[in-house]
C-alpha cells in the first residue's frame, strides 16, 4: 500500500519537529562551549550573528542545511510527496552520521562532544524513534 501525500507530509513534519528539538539542544551545547571560552553571549541577536559567522558554530551547518531543505520540501504545496522523499531524508541523515563520509567530520566531532548532555541524548532518541517509525 502506498502512502498518500498527506500521510508522508504528516510523518516528515513529525520528523522535522523532532530534528528542530535536537538542533536546539546541539545549539545550546555549542553556545555553552563558546561562552566557556569567550564569556556570555549578549542576547538572541548576538547568538544569531555568532551562529551565522563564527567558526565555533560551523559544525552545526550540515544539520541546519538538511533541516532547511526538509522544511522547503514540506512547504511545497504543489508537489506530491511520496515514499521517495522519506528515503531521501533517511539517506541524508545516514550520510550525516556515517563515519565513512569525511564531508561531515566536523559535525560528527561536535556531535560527539555534545552527546554527554542529557538533553542532546533525549532529543536524539526522539528523532531517531520518529525516523524509525517512518515506513520506507
Amino acid at each position: 500500500m502506498t502512502a498518500t501525500d498527506a500521510q508522508v507530509r504528516a510523518r516528515l513534519t513529525a520528523l522535522a519537529q523532532a530534528l528542530r528539538h535536537f538542533h536546539s539542544a546541539l545549539l545550546d551545547f555549542a553556545k555553552g562551549e563558546y561562552e566557556f571560552l569567550h564569556g556570555p553571549v549578549k542576547g538572541p541577536f548576538a547568538l544569531y550573528s555568532l551562529v551565522m559567522n563564527d567558526s565555533s558554530f560551523q559544525w552545526l551547518r550540515p544539520l541546519s542545511g538538511l533541516m532547511a531543505t526538509l522544511d522547503e520540501v514540506l512547504d511545497t504545496k504543489d508537489t506530491v510527496l511520496t515514499e521517495r522523499n522519506v528515503q531521501d531524508v533517511r539517506q541524508a541523515l545516514g550520510l550525516l552520521f556515517a563515519e565513512t563520509d569525511t564531508r561531515f567530520a566536523d559535525f560528527r566531532a561536535g556531535y560527539a562532544r555534545a552527546r554527554g548532555e542529557a538533553r542532546v541524548r533525549e532529543t536524539e532518541a526522539r528523532w531517531r524513534e520518529t525516523l524509525n517509525s517512518l515506513e520506507a
